[in-house]
């Protein structure tokens, strides 16, 4: 299976007007950072961003981590196959946080990575870990 990237993706692509359009910077080989203000119209409870919208940062975060490690940066070609959420602390609408990934290993096909949501003084909101993996080449 081939993964096109339309630049649609929902969390990080700059071609969809409803989506996150996250935009990740690479500080290292496997590391990934953006900084994201939540709006409103992702809310849960009151003045908090929805769990789900939390998760998706958080994948992510993974995906991108993993994408610089394969030459510098984008989205990987690779999906996640498991995905487990840590929520520690609200993240607040309206509150700039920052967002980070990095690979954990590296085994091929199989991808290990970790993901966190700081606010900016560095309190960890959230945290995840996942297994991403590459598609067979064809």
């Amino acid at each position: 299976m081939k993964l096109n990237d339309d630049h649609f993706c929902f969390a990080c692509g700059k071609n969809n007007p409803d989506g996150l359009q996250i935009k990740f910077t690479y500080p290292e080989t496997g590391q990934c950072r953006a900084e994201f203000v939540p709006p409103a119209k992702f809310q849960g409870w009151q003045g908090i961003l929805h769990g789900g919208i939390v998760s998706t940062l958080l994948d992510e975060a993974l995906a991108h981590a993993v994408g610089g490690s394969e030459g510098g940066g984008g989205a990987s070609g690779a999906v996640t196959a498991e995905l487990t959420v840590r929520f520690k602390n609200p993240v607040k609408i309206g509150e700039p946080v920052i967002l980070a990934g990095r690979v954990i290993s590296d085994k091929g096909r199989m991808v290990e990575a970790e993901s966190e949501i700081a606010d900016q003084q560095g309190n960890i909101l959230a945290s995840a870990s996942g297994k991403l993996v590459r598609p067979a080449k064809r």
